[in-house]
């Protein structure tokens, strides 16, 4: 017995089949294109997301040992998206979360003195980030597009549920609590969609998708549609909050932290809705089908993976992304070279999206070694900055940070961020625990794993950094370098 994950990214779409004790049996990968139309602004188109999915899971399939039984969906989230119910066709592109064109409508709402309640009843922030905006510029910009939305030709809604209308045939127009969270459009305590809310955006809750449980019967897939396959979607989270689960931070306290282009670092809140005054957002993390709900708060960096990516393509000092770590280990420190990596404004818990990058500290014995390893701290610093304020607002100990991502196969990475911490970082055997927690999801919804407590014995340790010395003057640094980047546009 196995499931079919489907993990829709930023820049790509991953399938894996995933079996009973955990392993990964197949997987497949299909990148799809990333548009700029201006400065600031990314699009995506949602046939090629869909074609990219047909294609990973297509190879998943066909490299797999084992039959799934089930799917399970995780994704990109903020990302809105406006599809006909009817063809399924997207008359428009994608507006991608990282996407800022909505800073003016954003910071009209706040000074117009929105915020507080929608931060109230959100646990979020007026920031482009979110899908509530996004939506907001449709209606002014695409007025074309708009009137089908709300002449009821059109629905919107997230890439989880863009996917499950096409994997259904269009039988299926849901979303789950762990993505609506992240719209602007859900409030908290009620939990489910508000209509103060969607007034205030202009977005006609008549298109939006029903909330249903993260795992569960969610629908099922169309023969005709998706591959010739009749298997039922069981399971479905944002990528962040699939992440959480896939790493078995099942307990209040439990803490993960993606590596990716941006880093992620969730904690487990339990049943409390934390609020936070220190920039962090309050979440959803998942509900179960007899309707519990468990929260998480939330830290977003924008920039962390990305900025050794720069490293590789905008300034040339490396080949490969991995290279980043052996350049770092020729050099016993940064030399006193702080980099701070504000190159798209900076998210937790500063959200200041008029900071720029800055290198600071830069003197004629610098070198491209003492430049990687600045970079490889700013990851671990910013970590950090986040990782401090979250167990404080939840008054809550971190037993370890659970590191999953990309960098995280960095290991001098991972020991500077033990160091930082203070508290072990432990680095899971399965690097793709977004994935991994899109088919657990959708095993519990069949059936497949009886409990969260089964699950927590398929997750197994790749190796644990342990804390070694915490150096605090190169972490006064850096903060007195955030100052320096801050409002500078």
């Amino acid at each position: 017995m196995s499931v079919l994950a489907i993990d829709a990214g930023t820049t790509g779409v991953t399938a894996l089949v995933v079996t009973e004790d955990g392993r990964v049996d197949a997987r497949g990968y299909r990148e799809f294109s990333q548009h700029f139309p201006e400065p600031g602004w990314v699009e995506h188109v949602p046939e090629e997301i869909w074609q990219a999915t047909l294609a990973a899971c297509r190879a998943a399939l066909d490299r797999a040992d084992t039959t799934p039984s089930c799917v399970g969906i995780t994704n990109q989230r903020e990302t809105a998206v406006i599809w006909d119910a009817a063809t399924l066709a997207a008359p428009r592109p994608a507006i991608v979360w990282q996407d800022r064109r909505t800073a003016e409508i954003c910071a009209s709402l706040r000074e117009a003195g929105h915020e507080p309640r929608v931060a109230e009843l959100t646990g979020l922030r007026l920031d482009p980030y979110f899908t509530g905006s996004k939506f907001a510029w449709l209606a002014e910009h695409d007025p074309r597009a708009w009137a089908h939305v709300t002449g009821g030709r059109a629905v919107v809604g997230t890439v989880d549920s863009y996917l499950v209308a096409r994997l259904t045939g269009g039988a299926r127009h849901v979303t789950d609590p762990s993505n609506a969270s992240r719209t602007l459009l859900y409030d908290l305590e009620a939990g489910g969609w508000s209509a103060e809310l969607c007034e205030l955006f202009g977005v006609p809750a008549s298109a939006l998708p029903e909330i249903v449980p993260n795992y569960g019967e969610i629908g099922r897939t169309d023969p005709d549609a998706f591959l010739g396959l009749d298997l039922p979607v069981s399971g479905m989270a944002g990528d962040q909050q699939a992440a959480l689960f896939g790493q078995t931070c099942f307990s209040p306290g439990d803490v993960k932290c993606t590596y990716g282009t941006g880093s992620f670092i969730l904690i487990n809140t339990g049943s409390e809705i934390v609020r936070s005054d220190a920039g962090l957002l309050t979440t959803v993390a998942w509900q179960t089908p007899s309707g519990e709900i468990t929260y998480a708060l939330e830290g977003a960096i924008f920039v962390t993976g990305a900025a050794v990516q720069w490293l590789r393509d905008g300034l040339g000092l490396i080949d490969t992304a991995p290279e980043s770590e052996a350049l770092a280990r020729t050099v016993p420190d940064s030399g006193g070279v702080v980099f701070v990596p504000a190159l798209t404004g900076l998210g937790a818990p500063h959200w200041d999206p008029g900071a720029r990058g800055a290198i600071l500290g830069i003197t004629r014995g610098t070198t491209r070694a003492h430049l990687a390893r600045a970079t490889l701290e700013a990851i671990a610093f910013e970590v950090r900055d986040v990782v401090e304020v979250m167990t404080g607002a939840a008054g809550l100990k971190m037993p370890a940070l659970k590191a999953d991502g990309g960098a995280s196969g960095n290991d001098l990475l991972m020991q500077v961020q033990a160091d930082q911490l203070g508290t072990p970082v432990e680095r899971p055997a399965i690097q793709e625990t977004t994935a991994l927690g899109a088919a657990f999801l959708a095993g519990l919804g069949t059936g497949l794993w009886s409990s969260a407590e089964e699950l927590r014995t398929t997750w197994n340790l790749d190796r644990r950094f342990e804390p070694g010395t915490r150096d605090g003057a190169t972490y006064a640094r850096w903060l007195k370098a955030v100052d320096r980047a801050r409002a500078w546009v």
